[in-house]
């Protein structure tokens, strides 16, 4: 099987999927097949990156996956979510994908900030000899020398992220942690004696380093993110529109515009 049956002049290439009328081939392998072989972990990492995850890794890509399904209501997909199927009870698909829409730097994308200085410090040990700890003072250093945030550390309510210990010992199990993990631990460390209190690594950092120990790409982080948190916003969405009222949300506003006397110029109106 080379091409669909949609052929012409101009053909779209790709390496992911082909069909004809008899079969489906997703990677190569028959859909039947992985049907009764796989989860849909496992074909997911598959449809991402192309290759056949072994047990293991299928194992913790799923506990990924469900380590980022859904933290509440007050993330801003979920929030976004809730507030339009409230306005549009027509059109879940609307409400998911609106929500889907609210992923990205400062929310599910924390991951794959997290894997690119990952995968530069270990470039770095790999030159300086092979010392993590020194990786993750150059790491810390260039962050707070350019006055950013560091991605995968810290979390807005958790003191200890419970998602972090869970995920690493799973790996382990595994035989999956490596250096991705132990650099992102020396990280932690010095950021806690740099800043001066706890920075505990977050499910982000975490998911980071487990994705690097497995060999994959930044990019990997935030998909995967969007894989899990797409069935806790499918979830919300289903939840608002059988629980709640249409247009529900109501909540305070304070205006600090220019006022009635002014024009648009910010000076006061002559009379």
């Amino acid at each position: 099987m080379t091409s669909g049956p949609f052929t012409h002049s101009h053909l779209w290439p790709t390496a992911i999927t082909a069909f004809d009328e008899d079969q489906i081939l997703i990677r190569g392998r028959n859909v039947v097949d992985l049907m009764e072989t796989r989860d849909f972990g496992a074909v997911a990492l598959l449809l991402l990156t192309g290759r056949q995850p072994t047990l293991a890794e299928s194992a913790v890509w799923n506990a990924i996956m469900i380590a980022s399904s859904d933290h509440g209501p007050t993330s801003p997909s979920t929030f976004a979510a809730r507030v339009i199927a409230s306005g549009n009870r027509r059109a879940p698909e609307a409400a998911v994908g609106g929500g889907i829409l609210a992923i990205g730097d400062a929310h599910g994308g924390a991951g794959e900030e997290a894997m690119v200085f990952l995968q530069e410090g270990l470039s770095l040990a790999r030159r300086s000899g092979g010392s993590l700890r020194l990786a993750a003072k150059e790491i810390v250093r260039n962050h707070k020398s350019a006055g950013r945030r560091m991605a995968g550390l810290g979390h807005r309510f958790h003191v200890v992220d419970p998602r972090t210990d869970r995920l690493w010992s799973l790996s382990q199990s595994f035989g999956l942690s490596g250096d991705g993990i132990a650099l992102m631990r020396e990280i932690a460390t010095e950021l806690s004696e740099t800043v001066g209190r706890p920075m505990p690594v977050n499910v982000d950092g975490a998911i980071a380093a487990t994705l690097t120990d497995m060999g994959l790409a930044p990019p990997v982080a935030r998909m995967v993110f969007i894989l899990g948190r797409t069935a806790g916003i499918a979830a919300h969405v289903l939840e608002e529109l059988a629980r709640e009222k249409p247009m529900r949300f109501r909540f305070g506003f304070q205006y600090d515009g220019p006022s009635a006397e002014q024009s648009f110029s910010g000076k006061p109106e002559e009379a």
